[in-house]
């Protein structure tokens, strides 16, 4: 069987824990599994309060959302299985600087040659106002999506393919806002015996589909 060597890029971003697993899994099956996808990131620093946000939190002004919930029970297991198949349906919750406003869960395996990765992430701000004016400056960043109707206060998707080393992967990116909460799902694909990625519908659907069960999970954390 012949070997697929993958992108660089993605291979630099292996944990040691899956380095060690796919080493395993390549003695037994042959080409390497691949890395956790381009858009995978851990956990970032919680932002400094804006102004008005500051003003909120000193006037006592109660928030919807106090705690941040369990992200790696924030999407049901048939939904996991759906969208990663093959992954351990329990997830991998990400270390997090402060895990009652931020928190990440990530499912990924390879089944055959697809691969799959999927992360469900929950950002909680002092104030409706913060979290609106973060989740306005992330969707500036970006291009090409579009608004998500009926999905919280405002949401937003987008799905951008990327071609490195000849290997296609292609990524969905879900932004919602509700309340002083946000909610980002990151769902990419890739086949590395086509070297193609799944199409925009596929990404895009199962990246709201994990939203809206991330959005529904939001409760757990309700003031």
């Amino acid at each position: 069987m012949r070997s697929l060597p993958l992108p660089l890029a993605l291979t630099a971003r292996l944990s040691p824990v899956a380095v060690l697993a796919c080493a395993g899994w390549a003695l037994s099956s042959g080409p390497a599994a691949p890395p956790a996808a381009a858009g995978h990131r851990a956990a970032q620093e919680t932002p400094a309060a804006s102004p008005s946000s500051a003003d909120s939190s000193s006037s006592g002004a109660p928030r919807t959302y106090t705690a941040a919930p369990a992200p790696c029970a924030a999407v049901p297991v048939p939904t996991v299985k759906s969208l990663a198949p093959g992954a351990k349906t329990a997830g991998k919750e990400i270390p997090s600087t402060d895990t009652a406003l931020r928190r990440t869960c990530s499912w990924n395996a390879l089944q055959g040659y697809d691969y799959r990765w999927l992360d469900v992430s929950f950002e909680i701000s002092e104030s409706d106002q913060e979290a609106k004016e973060e989740y306005e400056q992330r969707v500036a960043e970006k291009s090409g999506g579009g608004a998500v109707p009926g999905l919280g206060d405002s949401a937003y998707s987008v799905v951008n393919l990327t071609t490195e080393d000849k290997q296609q992967t292609r990524e969905g990116v879900v932004l919602v806002r509700v309340a002083n909460a946000l909610v980002i799902v990151t769902y990419n694909g890739s086949d590395f015996e086509s070297k193609k990625a799944p199409d925009t519908e596929e990404i895009n659907k199962g990246a709201i589909k994990a939203a809206k069960s991330a959005v529904a999970a939001l409760g757990d954390g309700r003031g």
